[in-house]
C-alpha cells in the first residue's frame, strides 16, 4: 500500500507545474481587461463633462478643457469632437465625442488593439 502511495506522491506537483502558465495567463488577461475597461470609464466620464460644460458654457473651449482636466493622464486619439446643433441656442444638442487608443498585452505581444470611443449628446441650456 505505501509503494502506490509513493508511485503518486509527484502526479499533484506535476498537474500543477502544467496548469500554472495557463492561470497566470488567465489572470494577467483579467488584470489587461480591467485597466481597458477603467480608461473606457475614464473616457466616458471626460466626454460627458465635457459635454456639460458645453451645454453650460456655450463654447467648444470650455468642453475640450473640461475633457483634458477629467480624462487625467488618458492619452486621446486627436482632438475631440465638439458640434453643437443649432449655434449654441438654448434647448438644441450638443454632441461630444472622443476617441482613446487602447492594447492588450500579454507577456510582451500584443492580442487586440483598438480605438475605445465615446460620444455624449446633451442639450443646450
Amino acid at each position: 500500500m505505501g509503494r502506490g502511495l509513493r508511485a503518486e506522491s509527484g502526479q499533484a506537483l506535476t498537474e500543477f507545474a502544467l496548469v500554472l502558465p495557463l492561470l497566470v495567463l488567465f489572470v494577467v488577461a483579467a488584470v489587461q481587461a480591467g485597466i481597458t475597461l477603467s480608461h473606457y470609464q475614464r473616457l466616458t466620464d471626460a466626454v460627458r463633462a465635457g459635454a456639460r460644460a458645453a451645454s453650460v458654457e456655450h463654447t467648444s473651449d470650455a468642453a475640450l478643457q473640461a475633457i483634458d482636466d477629467a480624462s487625467g493622464d488618458l492619452q486621446l486619439d486627436g482632438t475631440p469632437s465638439v458640434q453643437p446643433s443649432d449655434n449654441w441656442s438654448p434647448g438644441s444638442d450638443v454632441t461630444v465625442s472622443a476617441k482613446a487608443p487602447y492594447s492588450i498585452e500579454l507577456f510582451g505581444f500584443t492580442v487586440i488593439s483598438g480605438d475605445l470611443t465615446s460620444s455624449t449628446v446633451q442639450r443646450v441650456e
